[in-house]
This record gives C-alpha cells, sequence and structure tokens, in this order.
C-alpha cells in the first residue's frame, strides 16, 4: 500500500477532491523552516584548481588520470557572507561564497582505481528578499550539486576541472506557523516487495497451443 500505492482515506495525503473544508478539524502549531526567498543559479566553471585530500587508497602513485568527479552532498556550506540592505524596499544585497564537497574519481599511474575529497566554490552577489528585523534571526543557507565531467591532473597534485554547478540560496528562519489540520494521518501497511519466481511458469499452457495433428 503506502501513500504512493493510492491509499484511499480522508486521513492520507494525496489530491482533495470535493469541498476542502470537509474534514478540518483544528488549527495546528507546526515548527518548520519558512522561506522568505530563494533563487538559482547555474553555471559553468572552467579550468577550476581543486585541491585534494583523503586518498582511498591512500598514497596513490602519481600521475593520475581523472575520471569523473561529483558533489557528495546537497548541502552547499555558506561563508564570507554579507548582508547589506538596500535603501528602499525589503531587498538586500546578499554576497557570499558557496563551497560544495566533491569526490574525485582517478586511476593511478599502476591503474588501480581511486577517490579523492575536494570541493568546489562559487561566489554569489545577489538581490534577495530579508524580512525585516526580529528576535528569530533568519539564515543563509545554500543547496548545490556540482558535477566534473571533464578534468585533468597537475604536477603540484591537484586537479583542473570544468564543473556543472547549480546553486539555490534561501532566507530561510525557523518559525512555528499555524496552519489548518483534517488530524492525524493514517498510515497504511506498507507493501512487501516479492518475486514469485513460479508465476511465469505456472502461467503456460499444460500442452504446446495450436493446431493438433491429423491422422492421414
Amino acid at each position: 500500500m503506502s501513500f504512493f500505492s493510492n491509499f484511499s482515506s480522508d486521513h492520507c495525503p494525496g489530491t482533495i477532491t470535493g469541498n476542502p473544508l470537509n474534514g478540518l478539524c483544528e488549527k495546528v502549531c507546526i515548527q518548520a523552516e519558512k522561506i522568505f526567498d530563494a533563487g538559482i543559479i547555474q553555471t559553468r566553471l572552467e579550468n577550476y584548481t581543486a585541491a585534494v585530500t583523503s586518498f582511498t587508497p591512500a598514497n596513490p602513485t602519481y600521475p593520475l588520470t581523472f575520471v569523473s568527479a561529483r558533489s557528495t552532498s546537497s548541502v552547499g556550506t555558506v561563508s564570507n557572507l554579507n548582508v547589506e540592505r538596500q535603501p528602499e524596499g525589503c531587498c538586500a544585497r546578499v554576497q557570499a561564497t558557496v563551497t560544495v564537497p566533491l569526490e574525485i574519481a582517478y586511476v593511478d599511474a599502476n591503474g588501480t582505481e581511486g577517490v579523492a575529497t575536494s570541493s568546489v566554490s562559487i561566489t554569489e552577489d545577489v538581490l534577495m528578499y530579508v524580512p525585516p528585523a526580529s528576535v528569530m534571526p533568519y539564515t543563509v543557507t545554500a543547496v548545490a550539486s556540482s558535477v566534473s565531467p571533464d578534468g585533468s591532473f597537475n604536477a603540484d597534485g591537484t586537479f583542473t576541472l570544468s564543473a556543472c554547478l547549480t546553486c539555490i540560496l534561501k532566507i530561510a528562519m525557523q518559525v512555528e506557523l499555524l496552519v489548518p489540520s483534517y488530524g492525524y494521518c493514517a498510515i497504511p501497511p506498507a507493501q512487501e516487495y516479492t518475486q514469485e519466481v513460479c508465476s511465469g511458469f505456472f502461467e503456460l499452457p499444460l500442452y504446446p497451443q495450436g493446431k493438433a495433428c491429423s491422422r492421414q
């Protein structure tokens, strides 16, 4: 069953049919992260120098041959943050460096495959909505992903990459929201995965199908 299996119940998430007010029973205070603003940047970095650490296996034999590189987490680390409110409106100039962790796959001089830890960084300078001053502080967070199809190894032990980078910058705050509720969810039982190895065999006819042979 599960929610995805279209479990039909008034207390399961899904498409609303009929009057959406039917079934509302209370106002609920929930703790959630409110996103005041968000913006996406997609860019391609050329000739980016990436330092590497934490080789697996350790002590590879140089030179290394680049295979691929991709991000290991969707969470970007925000640093060098500067928020400058604009004279008019609630917009602010947000400047920040977003760093995305990478894993670089390579083959060493002995033909041994390995991976190493690295990172790629991008500097953002954008206009975003920033909420007015309050007791609860807002935070600037980033969701990011990167992939590098092309790269090369340098004599100093670094890699030169061409990286495709997607970064979503968010202005967020932990808040308590009052929302209408239909009550608690009804959790349906999960449907276990089974592979019936005999099903195809049992569906075969007992004897071959076709025209019967006629006697001469």
